[in-house]
């Protein structure tokens, strides 16, 4: 039998009849707030960057391919896709790459990426101007075609339909929720778009099908969608023109990658493709912000936990100094005692690691059913803060904070050996 453990056991049924209560019991809060306050703010950032990303890349792919011309703008240059990529690019698997070494030694090795592409589609953009009857509106029209991926855009349709691309060309438009109600507009509702072609305005009426809110909206105020050929006629492109490609990814670490792949084995000398992170790179930075605040939230969780579990750990061996001279008395050694009070540490730990574990998922659970917590959509790019659990990093908090503060808990233990045997039996 491990006698250490066997004490400690003893020891810890023993303390919570003795002063130490109270102590144990302040450990125990402290370690149960740390490890809610970490599971929360995991689940919660995690949940806010997923949610803004699948948001940006739902709407705009994870790869545009465009003409070489068109660079950052939203100016259309006609991009044949008659191309020996389209569509045959949805069917690429995992793609071999070069990456650098682990070893940080200059060299670098193969790997291969975590999927491959998962959808590529057609687009084309076009700015323009709504007037209603005494309203004026900026807008940029995105074209789709009968390729476009209405999956993700449907989770967001509030009100109406999503665009019928039949034979014929629709005059059928999708606003978002931010225009219909700035120029109180309602599903069914005609409107007229003016757009400059050669220096003259030409107008187009639309009737709006249906409307939309993602929550983005800096797109939301900007953008709507059409059938691609309205733009194809306005712009007098042939029919197999388009504005350019957009590709989306079966997993999001692939992005630079799966880029590289495309841009070097894949496209001719008079396209080029581009990550979205690159096109819009400020949206992206301000999401990597987040991880800065995830670290800081956690360490500061964790050296709550380590200073609030040291003092309860030095008032313990204090308080036990007759037990501890006794056992040296009997032949027991330094290491040894300092072992019973290190499982007695594990053992409050566990507990606050327990109460905390329930707190935490009780709230995320709470948050994520009920909604609780609003945010401003205009400062978030969402409504409600998001919460997603990610079960192995929960597994990863509890372990990482159990060990790291029992390695913390092993310098003051050594204050048992500061303890003789003649002094310790007469301390009282």
């Amino acid at each position: 039998m491990n006698l250490s453990y066997f004490i400690a056991r003893k020891v810890a049924g023993a303390g919570q009849q003795s002063f130490s209560r109270l102590i144990i019991r302040i450990a125990i809060i402290a370690v149960a707030l740390s490890i809610t306050v970490m599971i929360v703010a995991t689940s919660l950032i995690r949940g806010f960057k997923n949610e803004i990303s699948s948001k940006i890349f739902g709407f705009w792919g994870h790869i545009h391919i465009m003409d070489t011309g068109v660079a950052h703008s939203l100016e259309i240059y006609p991009v044949s896709k008659d191309q020996t990529f389209y569509p045959s690019l949805d069917s690429l698997g995992q793609v071999t790459y070069l990456a650098p070494s682990d070893y940080d030694d200059g060299e670098y090795v193969e790997r291969q990426t975590y999927g491959g592409i998962k959808h590529i589609q057609v687009f084309a953009n076009q700015p323009g101007v709504i007037k209603t009857k005494d309203q004026f509106e900026g807008i940029i029209l995105k074209g789709v075609d009968r390729d476009f991926h209405w999956e993700y855009l449907n989770d967001y349709l509030q009100e109406g339909e999503r665009l019928e691309l039949v034979d014929t060309t629709s005059r059928d438009i999708l606003i978002s929720r931010q225009t219909a109600n700035r120029l109180r507009l309602e599903v069914a509702d005609r409107m007229i778009i003016y757009f400059l072609q050669e220096n003259e305005q030409v107008p187009l009426r639309f009737q709006v099908k249906g409307i939309y809110k993602t929550g983005l909206e800096e797109y939301d105020r900007k953008f709507a969608i059409v059938d691609m050929r309205v733009l194809q006629e306005l712009a007098g492109w042939r029919s197999d023109e388009v504005g350019g490609f957009e590709v989306f990814l079966e997993d999001i670490r692939d992005i630079e990658a799966i880029n590289e792949y495309i841009y070097m084995e894949e496209l001719p000398n008079d396209l080029f493709s581009q990550t979205i992170r690159s096109k819009f790179p400020s949206i992206f930075e301000w999401l990597a912000l987040q991880d800065i605040n995830e670290a800081v939230i956690l360490s500061l969780m964790l050296i709550v936990s380590i200073i609030n579990m040291i003092t309860a750990l030095m008032i313990l061996i204090l308080e036990r100094t007759n037990m501890i001279g006794v056992l040296k008395a009997l032949g027991h050694t330094n290491w040894g005692i300092q072992k019973i009070f290190l499982y007695y540490a594990g053992y409050i730990i566990c507990i606050g690691l327990l109460w905390g574990n329930l707190i935490g998922l009780s709230l995320c659970f709470l948050q994520d059913y009920f909604e609780i917590v609003r945010l401003s959509e205009k400062d978030y790019y969402l409504s409600v803060a998001p919460i997603e659990i990610n079960w192995w990093s929960i597994l990863l908090l509890n372990l990482g904070t159990l060990a790291i503060t029992l390695v913390f808990l092993i310098i003051p233990s050594y204050l048992v050996t500061r303890i003789t045997p003649v002094k310790a039996i007469r301390f009282k």
